[in-house]
């Protein structure tokens, strides 16, 4: 049985399932590198326009596996740096996918599945679902999803959870901005394919375009040659070839050619 499922609709829409239902979808450093492998080829994917990330069973994923968290205890520092890199790796690609990333949170994430989430644009969770950046009850830091987690909930949030360690509700998650909403467990799917439709509905490149426009945009002075940059990034699409379709398409009152028939 694979431990991650693949599967690409007719609408482009790719579901990515963490498929270990009996181990709290935990992962290793072998599933890490497929994960890894998977978003690769996704991002390459020209037919894939939005990517879903979901799990079977009741948790989400309770993070490091403990057969892998026990190989680790044996390993060295430089042995225990490639191991890290690796999961740095995977998260920095689903950070920066190329197409807008959903997580679909049903149940518990803990610590790296925590990472998961806030690498994801766009997260909807069960209220059902929990919250634990677990790392310190066993020593340990949530390091390599720091960056991410720390963008989602700020700083002032990280300082209470990331050393208390408490499990925090759904509820909490969305008040300090780790997920995007929180619905009941049978409004998640109907929540998530509205978010699908939304998105099939907007040009994929100017998608992307958006996605570099906040990571190049956050945090930077606003100055003479940030409105410059601004300027020529709104001009350069203005100019594309589906820049040229979208505002020809509102104008005819007729659907833009990167809009398909459901």
């Amino acid at each position: 049985m694979s431990a991650i499922l693949t599967d690409i609709d007719s609408r482009g829409v790719a579901t990515v399932t963490l498929n270990r239902a009996e181990k709290h979808n935990a992962f290793d450093d072998a599933i890490i590198a497929e994960l890894n492998a998977i978003f690769i080829d996704l991002d390459g994917n020209t037919q894939v326009r939005v990517v879903v990330l979901a799990a079977q069973g009741k948790s989400f994923s309770a993070g490091a596996d403990l057969n892998w968290m026990k190989r680790m205890a044996s390993y060295n520092e430089q042995e225990n740096f490639a191991d890290a890199k690796g999961l740095a790796t995977m998260l920095a690609t689903l950070n920066e996918l190329s197409k807008p990333t959903i997580a679909r949170v049903q149940g518990a994430a803990y610590g790296g599945g925590v990472g998961l989430v806030s690498c994801c644009d766009i997260a909807v969770a069960s209220h059902r679902a929990s919250f634990c950046l677990s790392e310190v009850k066993l020593g340990m830091i949530p390091a390599t999803i720091s960056p991410y987690v720390i963008e989602s909930i700020g700083p002032q949030a990280a300082r209470r959870y990331f050393i208390t360690a408490e499990r925090f509700s759904a509820d909490t998650a969305l008040n300090i901005g780790l997920i995007s909403e929180c619905v009941l467990d049978d409004e998640l799917d109907s929540t998530i394919d509205t978010l699908v439709q939304a998105l099939l509905h907007n040009g994929p490149i100017a998608i992307t375009a958006a996605k570099q426009l906040i990571a190049a945009v956050k945090y930077s002075t606003i100055d003479q040659g940030l409105k410059d940059k601004t300027s020529q990034l709104i001009a350069d699409i203005r100019c594309s070839v589906e820049g040229r379709e979208g505002v020809s398409a509102f104008l005819d009152k007729r659907p833009a050619n990167w809009i398909r028939e459901s």
